[in-house]
């Protein structure tokens, strides 16, 4: 018992320790833009819209986080983690289109560990916090970045994690599960950005070619490396979190 908890303590203080340096090293870098979709840039219309259909998956997550700790109260500390895991992540921005940015979303870990409605809660909790203390996304926009991130991206990594998983070859199923969340969050981005500044020439689809083409430049190579950096956290948590993950039925337990 005792040494479980020094271990517990151990991973805490790790985490606590990398959430800081990584924040130091890119959260107070000067941004050449805004995180997400910036606070005001959509028209009026389309942020409602997507504030009304964001509000039904964060009431049903809601309902789910709540089922999770109550039936496994032991689970509070890995939600923690990956609620932490996505800010940290997230918090890692490079300039794209106008009114957006390219970063790793960090949404995958979670939505394989708790499924994707307890995701949508975690992910909406650190897009709020983003927009309010860091100056990134806004809360107009709140429900747009919430819908791309918080909802769809944990939605695919989910199910793609489900139908690797069958191979056996469960690394892999995490790598595909967090790079696809994350490549999934921008092409929904670009279609929210193409949806409320249809092209010209082209409409629609000329708009979200532009958009899609000029975030492909940085986000699929942030999509491999998020996918490579969620299969080292999913190893650390295989060694230092094997109760909570066997809880979780997601690995067997050891003999």
């Amino acid at each position: 018992m005792v040494a479980r908890i020094l271990l517990k303590s151990k991973l805490t203080s790790l985490i606590l320790i990398a959430a800081v340096s990584f924040y130091l090293i890119v959260g107070f870098t000067p941004p050449a833009y805004a995180m997400h979709i910036m606070e005001g840039y959509l028209p009026v219309g389309w942020a409602v819209f997507w504030w009304v259909v964001a509000l039904p998956f964060f009431v049903l997550g809601l309902r789910s986080l709540t089922r999770i700790t109550q039936a496994n109260p032991e689970l509070k500390l890995l939600l923690a983690l990956a609620g932490a895991f996505t800010f940290v992540i997230s918090a890692l921005k490079l300039p794209s289109v106008t009114g957006s940015s390219s970063h790793p979303t960090g949404t995958g870990l979670g939505a394989v560990l708790f499924g994707p409605l307890a995701m949508s809660v975690l992910g909406s909790l650190v897009l709020l916090f983003q927009s309010l203390l860091l100056a990134h996304g806004g809360l107009t926009t709140l429900g747009a970045n919430v819908f791309s991130m918080a909802i769809v991206g944990p939605f695919v990594a989910f199910w793609i994690y489900r139908l690797v998983m069958p191979s056996g070859k469960q690394r892999l199923a995490i790598f595909l599960a967090s790079a696809l969340a994350d490549l999934i969050t921008y092409i929904v981005t670009s279609v929210q950005l193409a949806l409320a500044f249809p092209a010209t020439i082209g409409g629609f689809m000329g708009s979200f070619l532009k958009f899609a083409g000029i975030f492909a430049v940085t986000q699929v190579p942030l999509a491999i490396s998020e996918g490579l950096l969620t299969v080292l956290v999913w190893n650390w948590l295989s060694s230092y979190g094997r109760q909570e993950l066997e809880m979780l039925q997601l690995i067997k337990p050891e003999n």
